[in-house]
């Protein structure tokens, strides 16, 4: 918004967006965001303060920031003369607020910059301030929340400025492993050594609406390379396509987004009441599984009806089974995979993080989603999630519904096997309690990147199976016209992987199926979930990814004298001496 008088003499603005004029006082009641096209004004840090927590929470920290001149530099002015004008103009000691608040009555430790003072440059004091805000929550046992607003490092400082991009970077993963959860909120501009580093190495990246983050800006690449750059490149909504941010928030909702956050951080860090260890469930595959199958149904017909287009999808369960789902994007390496979904949610109350294949109903949003069918940017994505759960100690569930992984050319150059492999071997040793659902479609080792798990649960009409019916047809059979009889034989429906022990519990569905009753199956599905999470709560880190560990160990095909050996071996929970 351009003016032209102080602000406390201002009537009028004008948009930058549209060009509209408008009232000051208008525009005020809505968080300075054009109430005829959006466009989001820039806020002073204390003006973002204000909006952003709760009313009288904020304490500034006692520290000052202190005037610094490292290499004496002088342009067309002293530096010491830019600081006193900056300083002057804005109010502000540095470019940069610090102190603690409460966001949604959540405790928080808080730095916000201010373009206003040198562009937002980052300079020593300013690492200084945001460090020992850090060092502040670390010593609080409270989240961090920075607010980002930058050119880049301050250039009349020299190197030491580039310092600081390790120093703040250093800070926050110290919160990282005190398992503290730390947030950024890009506003517009985010540029250079802040974008590099403490802008982009949180927990979870926020982006404003409208707000634009790279490390060199669209002048200076036009500038080195003569290319022709992308329309919206490097504001949000762009970053968010490219799985650089988690979430692309309007302002109006900054606030309830960060709340939901916190919260769920706050949840995961409580101590639960000290009792005693619950008695393990039966074994896998054990005489007396946690559901009994059902009525024996035909592996084919069972087949097509995991495939139904009316299928509940992993965003149904989750506008249903759960509660206030704050979905999370990117794999931070340049995607943002769409069959993937993710986030923090509460079921029964209690914070999750939920992760999921994702489908479609229409055509058109099976394409768009690749038909559930995760490129290695998914599997990256899924593993960033559940990674971030393990550090805000949050139980992780997983929705499997999925033909299998991307089969393209693309996915394997970008490493596709070797995403699902890590994913495997990262749930493998999770220190959080995981539950996996196989809610329609559990193909190969795509299902199995998120289904490591401690419970693995199956709706009574989903599959899960090695390969595709059809798949298994052309290879075994002299054509896919054999997939019938190829499902038959896989041992692919919920009642065989129960017997199997590959499946923990078996959930039933609504008559005819889950598409018949979507909210039925929510109901089913979430029931379920709460109860096989429940025991596990209370069971220590270490026991828990011991017992998954063994779980999975029981799958190995020793052989022994007589029966069928594999299946004997998993359903008994035997060992078996492997033969020489």
């Amino acid at each position: 918004m351009t003016t032209t008088a102080p602000r406390d003499e201002q009537l009028w603005s004008r948009c930058d967006g549209c060009a509209s004029l408008l009232y000051r006082k208008r525009l005020r009641r809505n968080l300075d965001v054009c109430p005829e096209c959006g466009s989001h004004a820039r806020l002073d840090a204390p003006d973002r303060v204000a909006q952003l927590v709760d009313p009288d929470s904020f304490t500034p920290l006692p520290e000052r920031a202190v005037r610094v001149d490292p290499i004496g530099f002088v342009d067309a002015l002293p530096y010491p003369h830019r600081l006193s004008a900056a300083r002057t103009g804005t109010g502000l000691d540095e470019a940069v607020v610090c102190g603690t608040a409460r966001v949604g009555g959540h405790p928080v430790a808080l730095a916000v910059m201010d373009f206003r003072f040198l562009g937002g440059s980052l300079g020593c004091a300013v690492g200084e301030l945001i460090t020992r805000t850090a060092e502040r929550a670390l010593a609080d046992a409270t989240p961090l929340v920075l607010v980002t607003a930058s050119g880049g490092a301050r250039m009349q400082e020299g190197a030491l400025s580039l310092m600081q991009m390790a120093t703040v970077s250093q800070a926050v993963a110290g919160l990282r492993e005190a398992g503290l959860l730390t947030v950024s909120i890009i506003t517009d501009p985010t540029y250079g050594g802040v974008a590099a580093s403490f802008a982009t190495n949180t927990d979870v990246v926020l982006a404003e609406t409208g707000a634009r983050l790279g490390f060199a800006g669209p002048r200076v690449i036009r500038q080195v390379t003569g290319a022709t750059l992308p329309e919206g490149f490097q504001t949000a909504e762009f970053l968010l396509r490219h799985g650089q941010v988690d979430l692309v928030v309007p302002r109006h909702a900054l606030r309830g987004r960060l709340t939901a956050l916190l919260a769920a951080a706050e949840s995961g860090r409580r101590v639960p009441v000290p009792r005693q260890e619950p008695a393990p469930r039966p074994a896998a595959g054990a005489d007396a599984p946690a559901a009994a199958p059902g009525p024996a149904r035909d592996a084919w017909e069972t087949v097509r009806t995991a495939r139904h287009p009316g299928r509940p999808t992993t965003l149904d369960y989750l506008e249903t089974a759960f509660d206030g789902f704050v979905e999370l994007h990117g794999d931070r390496l340049g995607a943002d995979c769409p069959a993937i979904v993710g986030g923090v949610a509460r079921l029964d109350g209690r914070p999750v993080m939920v992760i999921g294949h994702q489908k479609g109903h229409t055509t058109a949003e099976l394409v768009a989603r690749n038909f559930g069918m995760a490129s290695p940017a998914g599997h990256r994505k899924a593993l960033r999630l559940m990674r971030l759960a393990a550090r805000l100690r949050l139980p992780v569930v997983t929705l499997v519904d999925t033909p299998g992984a991307d089969p393209g050319v693309a996915a394997e150059q970008q490493g596709q096997a070797a995403a699902i492999a890590e994913n495997i071997l990262a749930l493998s040793v999770l220190p959080t309690p995981v539950v996996a659902v196989v809610t329609g479609e559990g193909g190969s080792g795509g299902a199995l990147a998120l289904a490591v798990a401690d419970r693995v649960l199956m709706l009574e009409h989903a599959v899960y199976s090695v390969i595709s019916p059809e798949g298994c047809a052309a290879i075994l059979w002299p054509d896919s016209s054999a997939a019938p009889q190829a499902a038959r034989a896989l041992r692919l429906t919920a009642a065989d992987l129960c017997r199997l022990g590959v499946v923990d519990e078996v959930v039933p569905e609504p008559r005819p199926a889950a598409h018949g009753d979507p909210a039925g199956a929510a109901e089913l599905l979430g029931r379920a979930v709460t109860a096989n999470l429940a025991p596990l709560l209370a069971v220590p880190p270490a026991t828990l990814v011991r017992r998954r560990r063994q779980r999975f160990r029981r799958f190995g095909a020793a052989r022994s004298a007589g029966g069928n050996p594999p299946i004997d071996a998993i359903r008994n929970g035997a060992r078996t001496e492997v033969a020489r």
